[in-house]
């Protein structure tokens, strides 16, 4: 089955037309949405988080905490029907859930074939180092994560829009 990323704006109609059993909200803290009508709050991981990959006051920083309840929730989903992953804009926290989401479930995969996986279907990806980077660790790829996103180059903001990721490679 699929993950379906997207920034916020997209999130109410992709859940009325695509119909996911789960979806996961990375939002800073005064953005955080509740569950959307049409999904069971039971489904729906909420994760508030901005979207640094350094400390900064007055902003939360991706912990490992937070990957390892992002990874135990995907380890959850039956892939029955698709996974909806948001952020903000769909570029940088949504994606690097997504990169992790999708090596996390291939675990002999390698990560540079997940990443440009990636970069083909959303131009716009620019994965947010932090939540990969600790992904790496709690999965003991060694780097290779961090390698791989590190490897897809440039992205352009300016197509950002949903798009379908695929989670079995």
């Amino acid at each position: 089955m699929t993950l379906i990323v997207c920034g916020l704006a997209d999130v109410a109609g992709l859940i009325a037309a695509r119909r996911p059993s789960h979806m996961v909200t990375l939002l800073d803290p005064a953005s955080m949405i509740g569950t959307p009508p049409g999904l069971a709050a039971d489904r729906h991981l909420r994760l508030p988080v901005n979207d640094i990959a350094e400390p900064t006051d007055g902003m939360v920083l991706p912990t490992e905490t937070l990957v390892a309840d992002l990874l135990a929730f995907g380890r959850a989903w039956d892939e029955a029907a698709p996974m909806i992953v948001h952020c903000w804009a769909g570029i940088s926290r949504s994606t690097a859930s997504a990169f992790v989401l999708a090596c996390e479930r291939n675990p002999e995969a390698d990560e540079t074939a997940i990443a440009r996986a990636l970069r083909q279907a959303a131009p716009h990806a620019s994965p947010n180092r932090r939540i990969v980077a600790l992904a790496d660790d709690l999965l003991a790829r060694g780097g290779r994560m961090v390698d791989a996103v590190e490897a897809m180059g440039d992205y352009d903001h300016m197509v950002a829009r949903p798009f379908d990721f695929a989670v079995r490679f």
